[in-house]
């Protein structure tokens, strides 16, 4: 009863939304510069065209017996979905890609969609990041960090051969360009490693499974960077950088908000943050038999929160999606000249040599773990046998 009071109240909150102000200042979007004098409802669109997860209830028990329920601990899970989905709606539909309301959208749309389904045999589900974040020392139900949640999606994004991304997370307010360079253009795997963890979950990982995902050539890059931006406030020095990550045309956003309340930042208007909230309990939604997904749930067709930058949390993550080499080397060019050399105390820094006094570097390869995160498994055999044997005891 508690909880269900709790999402009532979520919900109630959600309902506010504020509109935005009449100023000459301009908006940016992930990458894209709006007016509100001349084209806000083009603002709009493009906010309304980004996929919005939130809380759902009513979904299959997580691990079979656990919550069927993310209200009031999956907020972090569902700014790192939405995160996730920007960048894979970038990968196959393209940064001006627009939503329309009852609109026909290409098969690829759904497919994305697809993937963040509240289901336990889909690749980005909710199910699927909550079970792999026991790996990362988070029970089922705890609240996520932006980082945790970056460690999660790196570990889930190698059984997804369909979108083919390469996770990068970076390390120590590190980014290597030696490393991802050697890891966006690591060789193909055998088709028998492919094979065998392509059956992980039977299907659920694997699903996506397509001749691409083995194609030689730059793997599509999500580069996470998780940052502490001060001690209990963010530091102010940090302001003007934050924000320019923004213009950045590759551009995902942060991850962030305050102490055990997350949100999907996506831009600025002067010294405010625009973020979509999770924070509204919705039912669960399942595709068609088509294929298809109603998706009228999964976008905010109001204007967005706004919050004072100097009320955010100073631990976030920074989101930027490189689908070609040629944008990374872009990005690094945006990052030296508009961020590290325009700051005295920088916000992160950009290497071209891997660290002498850092481990080596290794690219990431399917990982041996159970995505309950339990112990370390050789074998995907293995690993179903184990699966089998929990899931009888259980019943």
């Amino acid at each position: 009863s508690v909880l269900s009071r709790y999402e009532n109240q979520i919900t109630i909150l959600s309902d506010y939304l504020e509109e935005f102000p009449e100023t000459d200042e301009p908006v940016w979007i992930l990458g894209k510069q709006h007016h509100l004098n001349t084209d806000k409802s083009k603002l709009l669109l493009d906010i309304s065209a980004r996929l919005w997860f939130t809380y759902r209830r009513k979904f299959s028990p997580i691990g079979g017996t656990g919550p069927s329920s993310d209200a009031g601990w999956g907020c972090m899970l569902r700014c790192g979905q939405m995160m996730l989905a920007q960048a894979l709606i970038c990968r196959h539909l393209g940064r001006d890609w627009q939503w329309e309301k009852h609109k026909k959208q290409p098969e690829e749309y759904h497919r994305i969609l697809r993937c963040f389904l509240d289901r336990k045999d889909c690749c980005y589900s909710i199910h699927q990041m909550a079970q792999m974040g026991v790996g990362e020392g988070k029970s089922i139900g705890e609240w996520f960090g932006p980082n945790t949640v970056a460690q999660v999606l790196k570990k889930l994004a190698l059984f997804d051969e369909w979108n083919s991304l390469a996770v990068y997370v970076s390390m120590d307010n590190t980014v290597v360009i030696e490393d991802i360079k050697k890891m966006c253009w690591s060789p193909p795997q055998s088709s028998s490693t492919a094979h065998s963890s392509a059956h992980l979950h039977r299907g659920a990982l694997g699903r996506n499974k397509n001749a691409a995902g083995f194609c030689t050539g730059w793997k599509p890059l999500l580069l996470i960077i998780p940052l502490r931006l001060g001690i209990n406030h963010i530091n102010p020095v940090y302001i003007d950088a934050f924000k320019e990550c923004f213009k950045m045309p590759q551009s995902l956003g942060a991850l962030g908000g305050k102490p055990n309340n997350a949100y999907y930042f996506i831009g600025f208007l002067g010294n405010e943050l625009i973020y979509l909230d999770p924070h509204t309990t919705q039912s669960f939604v399942d595709s068609e038999e088509n294929g298809t997904v109603d998706d009228q749930s999964f976008h905010c067709q109001q204007a967005p929160h706004r919050m004072k930058i100097m009320n955010l949390d100073p631990s976030v993550a920074l989101g930027f999606f490189c689908k070609e080499e040629c944008d990374f080397d872009n990005w690094c060019s945006l990052v030296q000249k508009e961020i590290l050399k325009q700051q005295s105390l920088r916000m992160f820094e950009l290497v071209q040599k891997h660290p002498p006094h850092w481990p080596p570097f290794i690219p990431p390869a399917k990982p041996e773990v159970t995505t309950t995160g339990a112990e370390l498994i050789e074998s995907t055999d293995k690993l179903f046998e184990l699966e089998e044997e929990f899931e009888i005891l259980s019943v």
